[in-house]
């Protein structure tokens, strides 16, 4: 019984990525946290997306926020995002914005050596209405949608030692999106999105990381679903 369940998986797994279109891209991001106080620091990201095969930007994503840190292991963060995106609308293509309030709680802790935090995150999404006006696409109104994102990330330091303030590790995450209110605005279902990851990286020092790895994106559609391979590299500063 066991083995044809875990048959009947595979086989619907193999048959969602067969069904679904690939994409290949690449990402570029810059995650910072500045402190402002004992208990309090700015959160602030850039990310940079490009298209299919590399060949335009996708996505210029900009989010900031205030961090009250309730102890050594868990924040609450509230913030603000302006989000570029790529549209096309009837062959026609162009940008549109998108303006997201967005609140998460974060716990940090460790199990040995691994370092691994978890994030809980609501994000109000108005998104653009776009429609297309001598051959050019603009924004006819915003619509407003909710979503909930879970994140897990561990973080393996590659070299002996109790504290690890220099040198290569080994990084995996795995963040989950879904639709909570509204979904008739985005696919129409609960289930958004998923971003699975894996990377290698270096600490210079206690205050900056950089790393290059894989992702690999899974997105909802209405009809059908698309995935995106991307090499991605992230820079992490903690001042």
């Amino acid at each position: 019984m066991k083995k044809t369940s875990l048959l009947f998986v595979l086989v619907v797994i193999l048959m969602n990525i067969a069904c679904s279109q690939a994409q290949v891209s690449g990402w570029l991001a810059a995650f910072n946290t500045i402190r402002t106080g004992k208990s309090t620091s700015i959160h602030a990201d850039v990310q940079w997306r490009s298209g299919d095969n590399v060949a335009y930007t996708q996505t210029l994503l900009l989010r900031t926020g205030l961090n009250y840190h309730l102890n050594k292991r868990s924040t609450i963060t509230a913030g603000y995002a302006f989000i570029h995106n790529y549209r096309s609308i009837s062959d026609v293509d162009g940008y549109l914005p998108e303006h997201r309030i967005w609140e998460q709680y974060l716990y940090a802790h460790k199990v040995d050596r691994i370092s691994i935090s978890h994030r809980f995150r609501l994000e109000q999404r108005f998104l653009p209405a776009g429609v297309v006006d001598n051959d050019q696409i603009s924004m006819d109104g915003s619509l407003f949608a909710n979503r909930f994102r879970y994140f897990t990330r561990a973080v393996l330091p590659l070299q002996k030692g109790d504290s690890f303030d220099k040198g290569l590790f080994a990084a995996l995450q795995n963040e989950v999106l879904l639709n909570i209110g509204n979904k008739q605005h985005v696919n129409g279902k609960t289930f958004d999105q998923n971003r699975f990851y894996i990377a290698a990286g270096y600490r210079l020092n206690k205050k900056f990381d950089l790393e290059a790895g894989y992702l690999n994106q899974f997105v909802e559609g209405r009809t059908t679903g698309s995935r995106n391979h991307v090499a991605q590299i992230a820079s992490y500063l903690r001042l």
